[in-house]
């Protein structure tokens, strides 16, 4: 798939298809993550695949917007390290690049996702925390939902040429 291409028609699918999907495949989306840009390259991220219906359902249980979590194949917590991160603030900047690549690279290998937001809501990350058992400086950044998709969404125009300025506002 072509770069553009993927930009433009990539969209997040919350209904997937029952097919599996094969772990060198996650892994392959998980290195499109570790290769985006990150602040002074301190690559703060950490990932962790989980597929089990218990953890899914302890997901689903405290985030209301986590539903597509019960057809997804595989989920994708994505994290960030506070002693790794460049200073206070640039763990969820890095993460949410990380997020993106890990997004478009699932689309240009035929998967849907769905980027399930968790920071900056400190409830939804201390849930999160408590499920992965996770130590007080890994925080949670978001869950991307992965699965071969079932359903196909189309493209919306989203150009909006009057946001865009040359120098001033």
């Amino acid at each position: 798939m072509e770069l553009f291409e993927a930009i433009f028609t990539r969209r997040s699918i919350r209904r997937y298809s029952q097919k599996k999907i094969d772990n060198n495949i996650v892994d392959k989306i998980i290195y499109a993550g570790m290769y985006a840009p990150s602040a002074v390259n301190k690559q703060p991220w950490h990932f962790i695949v989980f597929e089990k219906n218990a953890t899914k359902k302890a997901i689903m249980k405290i985030h209301q917007n986590a539903a597509m979590l019960k057809e997804a194949n595989k989920g994708i917590l994505v994290c960030y390290d506070e002693h790794l991160q460049h200073d206070q603030g640039y763990g969820p900047v890095d993460s949410a690049a990380a997020v993106q690549n890990m997004l478009l690279a699932s689309h240009d290998l035929g998967l849907g996702a769905c980027w399930i937001g968790l920071y900056p809501r400190e409830e939804r990350m201390n849930h999160l925390k408590q499920i992965f058992g996770l130590p007080s400086h890994i925080m949670p950044f978001a869950i991307i939902a992965l699965g071969y998709p079932a359903e196909n969404r189309p493209t919306p125009d989203r150009i909006k040429p009057e946001r865009i300025r040359r120098e001033h506002c």
